[in-house]
């Protein structure tokens, strides 16, 4: 019986010498290839060349050393009567283990020096086709990929006296297809970066734009950063300005709120987002006289359209948490929507399209810089999502539940009145917290989130946040309110803080007190306890929903502490019925879901 034969053709030599000597004193045929076979003979260590074999030597520079039949057929043969008289016939011995790794391709497009022609140089050809075919073939091969693994294989090999068990072969083989997966990722990613980037002239495109830099990364230290698709073409394109990391986040996220919300009620959407998660969403019911004080918008010369009237709800639902927002349309955004934005402090904006007077009054935000995209309406996300965490990978299948009225066909409450107002507010509270992050609970009233209570421990901290913003939000439709006596220059921004100061009472005293009351013409007097608890008072069917079930029937006391007539959340909670008891109480309405909504 022949001896059993070793190819081995390596760039890292790192343990190749302790490898070589001992495969051959357990009797292993060594073939080599390059400069492994003369750093191996060098050591007094008997190999022959690769060339030995194939009758060819190697050509172009070491760009073709082991691609030939008599290597790959001997790699690539199964233990099989057919492959076997192949083998014969052709005069190839079978190949039982092959060592091998590849050019430092990372390494090298690392160096500042590097230049495309480097690159390409470092592209390894010969290596991953041993590789993947050794690993194709493990049921008979060995694959040995990374030189930490060659004492363990040859103590097992010396030990088996060559008979190396399948499951280690079989763990050889894993590693192998994801050092060439790496590889690959490596290489697609610099060519991506070099040929399908946004960032290059047109003239060298050489296909579409598959990714495109960011400023920084979740924060100015994390550089690089960058976005990118490894099939199609980027889903958005920047009109105007650059997008940072959490920018895409916002985006992204808020796109798929207000694209769900769209279709899911057949209105223009729009949502606020800070963070990635909504500090608003809203759909565009048409604004009382009222509504348009609260929201600020009873100057704007333009009528307000539809999608005017869905962003003034959203970044009107909380005005404090949407400063500095990303904005998300569901719609083009049109004029009206524009003069909105404009006046506010915002950091950018996600939508389909843009009017040319729209997009001419964005663009001079922020001095030019401020952050246009336009998303492609048609794009469709793949069902599995992954994303890496402290250098793990995670992945699964993207939450593509749909929220529609059926998700509240299940009332089990003794009050079953919910009208269509009702259902409307719950799909809107239901998702927005598909996109905020959990636990979450959020309070929605005439098509709009009016107060979300995101990323809390515990779930009736969820409940009270988002009660307490609900009663603020409230609270900014007092008469008192609508006429505070603003001095005339005050800032939309400076306006805004000095509102929720004023409905929230806050304490305040000295310089604090004295810049406060420097915003009127006349200090104002807040509101008493007896004019909060009469206001409040008339809140009544606002909708509520949970991410998750209620664990205690605290929640449902305290939600309607805040107008809450309607309730939506699953069921699972060892505390259903006492929950259900207490919505009994309070006369709401509370429909089980069957769906968790959790989003990080």
């Amino acid at each position: 019986m022949s001896a059993p034969i070793a190819l081995l053709s390596v760039y890292d030599k790192t343990n190749l010498l302790g490898l070589a000597s001992g495969l051959h004193s357990a009797g292993v045929r060594l073939l080599g290839s390059g400069g492994t076979a003369k750093k191996i003979r060098e050591a007094g260590i008997p190999i022959e060349d690769v060339s030995d074999i194939t009758k060819a030597p190697e050509m172009l520079g070491g760009r073709v050393k082991t691609l030939h039949p008599a290597v790959h057929g001997g790699i690539l043969a199964r233990s099989i009567p057919s492959d076997e008289a192949d083998l014969k016939a052709q005069d190839i011995s079978p190949i039982s283990i092959v060592v091998c790794n590849l050019y430092p391709f990372t390494e090298t497009i690392a160096k500042p020096s590097c230049t495309l022609a480097d690159a390409v140089e470092e592209i390894d050809i010969g290596g991953v086709t041993l590789l993947r075919a050794a690993a194709k073939n493990h049921a008979r091969v060995s694959i040995l990929s990374d030189p930490a693994d060659y004492a363990e294989f040859l103590a097992a090999w010396t030990a088996s006296k060559g008979d190396i068990s399948q499951a280690i072969r079989s763990k050889l083989a894993l590693k192998a297809f994801e050092q060439t997966a790496k590889y690959d990722d490596a290489i697609s990613g610099y060519f991506r970066q070099q040929y399908a980037s946004a960032d290059l002239p047109a003239e060298q495109l050489a296909g579409p734009v598959q990714r495109t830099a960011l400023r920084y990364g979740a924060n100015p230290h994390q550089k690089p950063a960058q976005a990118f698709v490894t099939e199609g073409e980027l889903p958005f394109k920047a009109l105007c300005g650059s997008p940072g990391y959490i920018n895409l986040l916002d985006a992204l996220n808020s796109w798929g709120l207000v694209k769900e919300l769209s279709e899911a009620l057949n209105l223009p959407a729009a949502a606020s987002f800070k963070h990635v998660s909504p500090a608003g969403a809203a759909v565009g019911i048409e604004l009382n006289e009222v509504e348009k004080q609260v929201y600020g918008v009873d100057d704007l010369k333009e009528p307000l359209t539809p999608l005017a009237c869905a962003y003034a709800r959203a970044r009107g639902a909380d005005r404090m948490s949407s400063f500095g927002d990303f904005i998300a349309l569901s719609a083009p955004c049109d004029l009206a929507t524009a003069r909105i934005i404009s006046r506010e402090v915002s950091d950018g904006i996600i939508a389909p399209g843009y009017s040319p007077e729209a997009f001419e009054v964005l663009k001079k935000k922020k001095g030019g810089k401020y952050c246009v995209l336009q998303i492609d309406p048609t794009y469709t996300p793949s069902e599995i999502e992954t994303r890496q965490v402290y250098g793990v990978s995670l992945q699964q299948r993207r939450n593509d539940a749909k929220i529609d009225a059926g998700l509240f066909a299940n009332i089990v409450t003794k009050n079953k009145e919910l009208n269509s107002q009702a259902v409307t507010d719950l799909i809107v509270a239901t998702l927005a917290l598909k996109y905020t992050q959990s636990n979450s609970v959020a309070y929605a009233y005439r098509g709009a989130t009016v107060g979300i209570g995101a990323g809390q421990q515990s779930r009736i901290h969820c409940t009270r946040l988002a009660g307490t913003k609900a009663d603020l939000w409230w609270l900014r439709h007092h008469a008192r309110v609508l006429a505070l006596p603003f001095k005339k220059g005050v800032k939309r921004a400076e306006k805004a803080n000095a509102i929720d100061l004023f409905v929230a009472a806050e304490p305040l005293a000295g310089s604090e007190r004295a810049q406060w009351e420097a915003l009127f013409d006349a200090p104002p007097v807040l509101l008493t306890e007896e004019e909060r608890a009469a206001h409040m008072a008339q809140l009544d069917g606002v909708a509520c929903s949970s991410d998750a079930f209620f664990p205690f029937p605290d929640n449902v006391h305290r939600a309607r502490r805040s107008g809450v007539r309607y309730l939506a959340a699953p069921s699972g909670s060892v505390m259903d019925a006492e929950c259900i008891k207490a919505a009994d109480e309070h006369e709401i309405v509370f429909a089980h879901t069957s769906l968790r909504l959790f989003h990080h």
